[in-house]
């Protein structure tokens, strides 16, 4: 049994797409008894994963694999040749898909990455290589929600999702956000 086979478990038992990514993003098994003193600490501020969101859909699952498969190559790829894929954009847009369940646009779709129920969302993500910690979309795209994917070295996602509201209105070109907002 591979590391990720409890996720296919999950699925086929009926758990909901949230709490496989929740699962998958933390790393446990909850059908193991051993980790469930562990994972009180990852479970949100609402009182845990919500039972009434129906089966996960087998192309979540799909999304997590090949995400899995994807962050293994490029982590790979770094210690054979010391040197990076041009891959992080669209490593945090799969995350965005797989966690959230954002439906991405047809690529090259201008204006924003794809949608949240009625909401478009722009996804951009923060690289092991950057320096800083700040994002610049264009003003002028077509989003209400703005995803960031900060992806470490060790090749760990972590994201925030902020309404375009948030952010103060201004003249410019250009609307930067930081990762500290």
């Amino acid at each position: 049994m591979s590391d990720w086979d409890f996720l296919h478990d999950m699925h086929n038992q009926g758990y909901s797409p949230e709490q496989i990514a929740d699962a998958a993003a933390c790393g446990y098994n909850p059908l193991d008894n051993s980790n469930w003193e562990h994972i009180e600490e990852f479970i949100d501020e609402e009182g845990g994963w919500d039972s009434d969101s129906g089966p996960a859909s087998p192309s979540t699952l799909a999304l997590w694999e090949l995400l899995d498969g994807l962050v293994e190559t490029a982590r790979n790829y770094v210690k054979v040749t010391g040197r990076h894929l041009p891959i992080y954009g669209e490593l945090g847009e799969l995350y965005g898909e797989a966690k959230y369940g954002i439906k991405r646009h047809k690529p090259f779709t201008q204006g924003s990455d794809g949608k949240l129920g009625n909401d478009f969302v722009e996804i951009k993500t923060i690289s092991p290589l950057r320096s800083d910690n700040a994002v610049i979309v264009k003003r002028a795209g077509n989003f209400n929600k703005l995803l960031i994917v900060k992806i470490n070295e060790n090749f760990e996602f972590k994201a925030k999702l902020l309404d375009r509201k948030s952010f103060q209105k201004r003249s410019g070109k250009y609307i930067k956000a930081k990762w500290s907002e």
